[in-house]
């Protein structure tokens, strides 16, 4: 009897499968473990997590007599993704200021157009002055003093037609004015809003949204601008888009200057040939463009573009990494994602933000078999046993499926991991094939991340990994599914009236402005678009003549297989193929975790016999 731990290095978990081998291959397995991988997958610094994994299987089975046989590594392929823009542009404004501001309380509603004055002139020598005049208000004033300035100042025949406050107090102001006009308050940067300039301040209704200043030609309008400038200051009024309230100021000459760098050409080599697609393109193209040059043997970026840069980078971070030099490092798969992006609008007061379309590009490299038996090596320096790879993780994690109950070959699988979607096929006559795509749970959660303007990503992991509700009241909180749910003990202050994640861990309050239905559409379309997308495609490469069709058992695997909704989305586009689909159960008791590391056991005992 031999004692083998067979190792699953991912690109998030390394997991092991411990198990004695007899002398006619069969197998006795004895325990599983978990850990967190150390380093980038496929890389030498993986030995410490695998070391770690096995020494858990080891100390959770307990004391055994026969000592450490051998250790079976998979074959790993790392995968990193990044983001590259479709159009990026930014939108320096150099003689002229914005505020996108959107506080919870503005005070009055309408449009005010005038001059920039600081309260503490607007009397004396500003009594009966021309023209409408807009009040900026420093912090250290009074709400009682602020609106019996402004009522004196009307009364003496000042056209005061809004209010720019530091502090909080725009209701309280605005209820003690005689004559109505629009103020937005808890203006920070206050103190930077230059004087004497043509400005302009609205406030929308409750429940509405600006209309003026969030209008290219509303805000040609109020500033006379021509048809040249109202095209570059069209990112300001994009940037104040969904915001009940906004100041815009514009000095006499109103410079703006752009600075755009191009998205670029991907050039795919594969097949015999090379294609070019215009990233601007979007993502369908690409990918059908990429399906022309299958098989991938590499992929560029033009130089001096954003593409161009992101693919170098992928290059230059593996060759830090693994030591091979850029010019060796092959991309063998993209998957691209049409998504949105929020891109800063320099020279903004309060961080002002236009939603431009994007390209997400998930880039898998390929490395070399010397890299993950150098990992081999050091576990075996560390462990004093023999260790070595195993195989590659499509055909590995076919075998362990079997052993998820009601699953015969043929079988495939989908393994759907952090960095990289892998799919295998067994047939009945023992034939395996296997293919990598690139793209899964951490694009998802940068898609996410991105689409909602959100700087945590562990937040964006947690909107990802479990379902929404609405706070409604301090007792009772509506689910995404529309469901109502009351609690005995009040919610806490800080997510009253917010949507948050129902984490295990107690709610999570999301910082966005999206509505709950918004937060959702996102979370979901971005599972769709990577998860679904890839599930269908990896399998078409595998699948007999790449007819789906032909495929009868279809087990998913992987972290990403537990995830609430994911597997439902996944069975729902193989369904119309006629596709026994659903998430695997590794030796009926572990789920769908597990399936490389029993694959990599198993395949030692056939080649053993």
């Amino acid at each position: 009897m031999r004692l083998v731990v067979g190792v699953d290095v991912g690109n998030t978990t390394t997991e092991a499968c411990l198990a004695r081998v007899g002398p006619e291959g069969a197998v006795t397995y004895l325990g599983t473990a978990l850990m967190r991988t150390t380093g980038v997958k496929g890389t030498p610094e993986n030995a410490d997590g695998a070391v770690a994994a096995v020494r858990a299987v080891l100390a959770r089975v307990g004391p055994l007599t026969d000592r450490l046989h051998a250790v079976l590594l998979n074959e790993a392929t790392p995968v990193i993704s990044g983001l590259a823009m479709e159009t990026i542009t930014e939108t320096i404004i150099t003689e002229s200021t914005m505020i996108g501001h959107n506080p919870a309380t503005p005070g009055g509603e309408g449009l005010g157009v005038g001059v920039t004055v600081p309260i503490g002139e607007l009397l004396g020598d500003r009594r009966g002055a021309e023209g409408s005049l807009i009040v900026i208000v420093p912090h250290g004033w009074d709400f009682d003093d602020v609106a019996a300035t402004l009522n004196a100042a009307v009364r003496d025949g000042v056209d005061v037609v809004a209010a720019v406050l530091a502090g909080d107090d725009a209701v309280l102001v605005t209820n003690r004015l005689e004559k109505p006009i629009p103020v937005v308050d808890e203006v920070a940067a206050v103190e930077k809003v230059p004087m004497g300039m043509l400005a302009a301040v609205e406030v929308a209704p409750p429940g509405r949204t600006i209309r003026t200043l969030s209008n290219s030609y509303g805000l040609a309008t109020v500033f006379a601008l021509d048809p040249a400038q109202t095209r570059q200051v069209s990112p300001v009024a994009r940037a104040l888009t969904g915001n009940r309230s906004a100041v815009v100021i514009r000095t006499p000459t109103g410079d703006v200057t752009d600075r755009l760098i191009p998205a670029g050409v991907l050039e795919l080599r594969g097949a015999g040939k090379t294609l070019r697609v215009e990233v601007d393109a979007g993502a369908d193209e690409i990918m059908a463009t990429l399906a022309r040059a299958q098989p991938l043997d590499d992929v560029h970026g033009e130089p001096g573009t954003h593409v161009g840069g992101m693919l170098a980078q992928v290059r230059d971070t593996m060759t830090d990494v693994t030591g091979q030099p850029a010019s060796e490092i092959a991309i063998r798969d993209v998957l691209a994602v049409d998504t949105i992006v929020p891109a800063e609008v320099r020279g903004g007061l309060a961080g002002e933000v236009a939603l431009e379309h994007a390209v997400a590009l998930a880039a898998m490299v390929s490395t070399d078999r010397s890299r993950m038996q150098a990992v081999a090596d050091r576990v075996a320096a560390q462990l004093g046993s023999s260790a070595g790879v195993g195989g590659v993780e499509g055909a590995m994690a076919v075998r362990g499926a079997l052993t998820t109950p009601g699953v015969d070959r043929p079988v495939a699988v989908i393994d759907l991991g952090g960095g990289s979607t892998d799919a295998a096929l067994l047939t009945a006559a023992g034939e395996t094939t296997a293919v990598h795509v690139a793209g899964a749970g951490e694009l998802v959660t940068k898609l996410i991340a991105s689409e909602l303007a959100l700087d945590d990503r562990e937040i964006a992991e947690s909107v990802k990994r479990h379902p929404l509700a609405k706070v409604e009241s301090f007792y009772h909180l509506r689910h995404e599914d529309g469901t109502v749910e009351f609690v005995d003990e009040p919610l806490p202050p800080h997510v009253f009236a917010r949507v948050v994640v129902m984490a295990p861990g107690g709610l999570v309050p999301v910082p966005t402005r999206h509505s709950l239905d918004a937060v959702r559409r996102v979370r979901r379309e971005a599972k769709r678009r990577v998860f679904c997308v890839n599930a269908v495609r990896a399998l078409r490469q595998v699948a007999p003549q790449g007819n789906l069709r032909a495929l009868d058992f279809v087990v998913l695997l992987g972290g990403s297989a537990l995830d609430f909704e994911i597997p439902d989305m996944i069975a729902d586009a193989l369904a119309p193929h006629g596709i026994v689909c659903g998430t695997g159960n590794i030796h009926g008791s572990e789920g769908p975790r597990n399936a490389v590391a029993s694959g990599l056991v198993d395949a030692y005992a056939e080649e053993s016999t």
